[in-house]
């Protein structure tokens, strides 16, 4: 039986799996001279839950490694969205009366 707890982790997982292939697209689009996805926008779908995918996928392409504020600003934000999914999933347990 699908359950919020499910859905939860289903789109959290779906995020961060978009996350990390952005970061591949931009790596491949740098190594072809093409246009490449802006800064921000990795740091934007970061912001919402999908750092890890973002700092894997940075590390697996060997992507933006140099750039201190990539591995400093993503880890902050992983441990500020760790915290929040942990008060999220409480709730929802909560909701649940599990």
């Amino acid at each position: 039986m699908i359950n919020n707890e499910s859905i939860f982790y289903f789109i959290l997982v779906a995020v961060n799996v978009v996350a990390f292939v952005l970061v591949g697209v931009d790596k491949k689009r740098s190594a072809y001279d093409e246009r490449r996805v802006p800064e921000v926008y990795l740091f934007f779908i970061a912001i919402f839950f999908s750092s890890l995918g973002v700092l894997v996928g940075m590390y697996y392409f060997r992507h933006k490694t140099r750039k201190i504020y990539f591995p400093v600003g993503l880890g902050l934000l992983m441990i500020e969205q760790g915290l929040l999914i942990t008060f999220l999933l409480q709730r929802l347990l909560a909701t649940n009366n599990y």
